[in-house]
């Protein structure tokens, strides 16, 4: 008399692979607890001070003591001009700067992956800022951008034009700052870009040419259609970036002249260094729930805009 297995509801007996639903879907090999030890570490890392941010941020705190006072932090945040100074100045940069590494990254991606002589030498020096210290190149920069003696201004006084006061002038200052970011982040985009270039078959292009295509038609129609899954990762990581953005500026500018380059980032160290722990912790939740309201829509956006393409 053979001996008989029973299989617990809602599976069927598979081979050695293991069960299988009655769906079709294989159950998987692995208890459930295998997933504790990332769980635990992601709760400690990110969920716990998460919440404890949203807490602090609605009280009047220093190490040793808290006042619970509600929403002023915040009412305050939003009610002096230098702190949405820094709100606003937070999304100009996150968009100047995203923009100009998505059509300079496409530039470059393109032209270092044409058959052009000492190509292999031009990818190692677009890419090399990307390796170098933001502190070190914001340090760099502010003697390069000196308005007396700095580099840049003696190179443009050899053409006659007046000194120009790049990180002291207030209305040139958080643009300064946003192009040197450009130039060091320009050279991951790129290579993001080459990626998603070099992965189109060359059947498209081959068909277009025979079909009497020219390179403007064939980047318009096939080139920038198919690299839409690397536009879509430039977009995300560099506007992330952006309105993350704190030690380059603080390097070159420490949120000056005044408070005319200042960001949330920046301001909320300001607010740390000042004592005001609650008004800060208020600009972090302020700058989380900024960043998750943007790039979770625009993601989804993105990742739309790819599927129909």
């Amino acid at each position: 008399m053979s001996a008989t297995t029973s299989s617990p509801p809602g599976t069927v007996r598979a081979g050695a692979g293991g069960s299988r639903r009655r769906d079709g879907r294989r159950r998987s090999p692995y208890p459930h607890w295998f997933f504790l030890p990332a769980a635990v570490v992601y709760a400690v890392l990110f969920l716990v001070p998460t919440l404890l941010s949203f807490y602090f941020s609605l009280t009047r705190w220093t190490i040793f003591s808290s006042e619970f006072i509600g929403l002023d932090n915040f009412a305050q945040f939003f009610s002096e001009p230098a702190l949405t100074k820094g709100f606003v100045n937070t999304f100009v940069y996150a968009v100047v700067t995203s923009g100009a590494k998505v059509v300079l990254g496409m530039a470059l991606g393109l032209l270092l992956t044409s058959q052009i002589v000492g190509r292999g030498y031009l990818r190692s020096v677009v890419f090399f800022p990307v390796l170098v210290s933001t502190v070190g190149v914001g340090i760099t920069f502010q003697v390069l951008m000196n308005p007396e003696k700095g580099v840049v201004n003696q190179a443009l006084g050899a053409f006659g034009i007046d000194q120009v006061g790049w990180l002291t002038n207030p209305s040139l200052a958080l643009f300064s700052v946003a192009l040197v970011d450009i130039w060091k982040g320009v050279g991951l985009a790129t290579v993001i870009y080459m990626a998603g270039i070099v992965s189109i078959p060359n059947e498209y292009r081959e068909a277009a040419k025979v079909d009497g295509a020219g390179a403007w038609t064939t980047f318009r129609n096939i080139v920038l259609p198919l690299s839409w899954p690397a536009t879509s990762t430039v977009v995300t990581l560099s506007l992330i970036g952006g309105l993350r953005s704190f030690d380059l500026i603080w390097a070159m500018t420490k949120g000056g002249p005044g408070f005319t380059s200042d960001v949330i980032a920046s301001v909320i160290y300001k607010q740390y260094q000042a004592g005001f722990y609650g008004l800060s912790t208020a600009g972090n939740v302020i700058l989380f729930i900024a960043v998750t309201a943007i790039v979770i829509p625009l993601t989804r956006f993105l990742s739309k805009k790819e599927v129909e393409m």
